[in-house]
């Protein structure tokens, strides 16, 4: 049977480029201070999907929260082959911790009706907390599988799933609808497809747009082509704005530390036990471990 697949991705900062300017002075991202990409784990979540969909039918529909300028994680969506995009952009939202962004992505997800499957990456690399998806599963009153590694079966309404525990793994079954994170070990993404990166290569949003000329001409142009790429705001979605944002966002940052490391050499620890022994020892004087 076919299956209907939500993607839940994000552009997030390259943690590989950051600088003393990859942090607001409120504890917040200076996302202007480092070149945006794809998030890694978002990919393989992709990936699992359009695998589900090749397999057994059906559709994928991609889902970001961001700036105008994630469109540019939905154009790579659109390159790889989902057949729907779809933009959450809102001022309102801006600030949003795990709790308030995953209210946020349930009402969307809730807007689409129907689905069977939820994917998202295990975490994000910009924050690291794997909160959101198991936030999402809460929210939407699925169950969920997190750490997923394969899918070992998938079956009317039921699904079997191999899931990481770091340590080993776990064979767990669970019923439709229902959500997953993905890890990286999953599988390799696809690259783009030549065709559809030619195809979609001019899709764009109407907050894309905004200010060049012509606006509503190119808008009505990209939608007869079917490549305008569908924006929702928190009223689109019917989010309730107290949960939206800073005001719906708990977390708070006490402080920022910058931890820069000042000592230099090194000392060659000789690859043996009375060698190591030395080491460990040391290291529990200078109270390293212990």
């Amino acid at each position: 049977m076919p299956y209907d697949c939500v993607v839940l991705v994000k552009q997030v900062p390259d943690t590989q480029a950051v600088t003393g300017k990859a942090m607001n002075d409120d504890g917040t991202v200076n996302r202007g201070a480092l070149p945006a990409i794809f998030n890694p784990e978002d990919l393989n979540a992709l990936e699992l999907a359009l695998q589900i969909k090749e397999e057994h039918g059906g559709t994928v529909t991609v889902i970001t929260m961001g700036l105008p300028k994630a469109c540019e994680v939905l154009r790579q969506a659109l390159y790889r082959g989902a057949d729907r995009v779809i933009l959450i952009t809102d001022k309102r939202a801006a600030a949003s911790d795990t709790l308030a962004t995953s209210y946020i992505l349930s009402c969307a997800v809730k807007k689409l009706g129907r689905f069977d499957l939820v994917l998202c990456g295990r975490q994000a690399i910009d924050g690291d907390t794997a909160q959101v998806g198991p936030q999402l599963a809460e929210k939407l009153g699925i169950p969920q599988i997190t750490y997923v590694e394969k899918i070992l079966k998938l079956d009317d309404d039921t699904i079997i799933a191999h899931r990481s525990i770091g340590s080993g793994w776990e064979k767990v079954e669970g019923k439709l609808p229902i959500l997953l994170t993905v890890m990286d070990t999953a599988n390799t993404p696809r690259p783009p497809g030549v065709k559809r990166m030619m195809k979609y290569k001019k899709s764009h949003s109407k907050s894309e747009l905004a200010g060049t000329e012509n606006t509503e001409e190119t808008i009505n142009f990209l939608k007869s082509k079917g490549l305008l790429i569908e924006e929702w705001n928190l009223e689109d979605v019917q989010a309730e704005l107290v949960w939206c944002g800073r005001d719906g966002s708990p977390t708070k940052v006490n402080r920022i530390q910058s931890v820069v490391l000042t000592a230099t050499g090194h000392k060659r620890v000789e690859p043996t036990e009375e060698g190591i022994r030395e080491m460990v020892h040391e290291l529990i004087e200078d109270h390293t471990i212990g």
